[in-house]
């Protein structure tokens, strides 16, 4: 009893104690086997002594015989057999252990790593806490910017209504239906922007409708006379091109007649060799001395809008 309480003792230790363990259990019950040997062979001399003085028959000692060698040769053999089989249990025992250790280890490793997740999901949500805070207090700003263009708007209308008023007053029009607004030219019935800054004759014309205007149109010797006194001698866009049809035509597609006076010498010569990509020069300017000259339409220079007075 005392040794099966030693080795399930033993059996909690680890694999390489318990191997050693039954290594030195062998050796002991060889140790005993080998002892048993012996005293069996002393006693078989004996035996074989008082054979000498007192015969018995060959049969009886055999089967004597037989027995005593059975008996030790059973009992090593299982004791053989119950130390490879508690080895071989030892060996699963300690592979299932070292795999269930893995398990732990990669079960480990998850937990670590979904913790540096969630450490870095809050650390994220804390940055669009931050962010929704940022982006309402900009919206605040917006908010109120666009309160103060609401009232700029006003102010401007304000002016333009005032410079209407003035402009109607200094020439005696008090019955036009409405005025330019700021930065606007009126003449007869239009008014005019010339513009500062330069862009293609196609972003002018962009540009012009997207202020309820369109680039000027000149179809009378007053509006010539009008709009070359402020220009000269500057380069201007007008709304007059032939890129549509391959004839010449004002932006809102009126025909074109061709005056010839208002061209430069030899103009239009819709001239190939601008170096400025796939066309012809399709597009009209007013040139520094007031008359027209065609030009590619890519260049950028200053433009002239037009509206009728009321307009938007």
């Amino acid at each position: 009893m005392t040794g099966r309480v030693h080795i399930k003792e033993e059996k909690k230790k680890s694999p390489q104690k318990t191997t050693r363990f039954f290594f030195i259990q062998l050796q002991q019950v060889k140790k005993q086997t080998e002892t048993m040997t012996c005293h069996l062979c002393m006693k078989e001399q004996d035996d074989s002594v008082h054979w000498i003085k007192e015969p018995q028959p060959v049969s009886v000692s055999g089967v004597s015989r037989f027995r005593r060698w059975m008996v030790p040769a059973l009992t090593v053999t299982v004791i053989l057999v119950l130390i490879i089989t508690l080895g071989a249990t030892n060996v699963k025992t300690s592979n299932h252990l070292w795999s269930v250790e893995k398990r732990v280890s990669n079960l480990s490793n998850v937990i670590e790593s979904f913790r540096a997740s969630l450490q870095n999901a809050q650390e994220t949500a804390k940055e669009v806490q931050l962010l929704h805070s940022t982006v309402e207090d900009q919206l605040t700003s917006v908010s109120e910017a666009l309160k103060q263009l609401s009232v700029i708007d006003s102010l401007s209308r304000s002016l333009t209504s005032i410079k209407g008023s003035l402009e109607q007053i200094i020439n005696n029009s008090s019955g036009l239906d409405g005025c330019c607004p700021l930065d606007w030219k009126l003449s007869g019935f239009s008014c005019y922007f010339f513009s500062r800054s330069p862009l293609s004759w196609n972003e002018s014309r962009v540009w012009c409708e997207e202020h309820e205007s369109h680039l000027v149109i000149l179809s009378s010797d007053r509006d010539w006379d009008f709009v070359t006194r402020h220009t000269v001698p500057e380069f201007f866009w007008v709304g007059l091109s032939d890129w549509r049809t391959g004839t010449w035509e004002w932006v809102d597609q009126t025909p074109y007649s061709m005056e010839r006076r208002r061209w430069r010498p030899g103009q239009p010569d819709n001239w190939t060799d601008h170096g400025l990509g796939p066309g012809d020069e399709d597009c009209a300017h007013l040139h520094m001395d007031g008359r027209l000259n065609d030009l590619h339409c890519s260049h950028q220079m200053r433009y002239i809008c037009q509206k009728l007075i009321g307009d938007p």
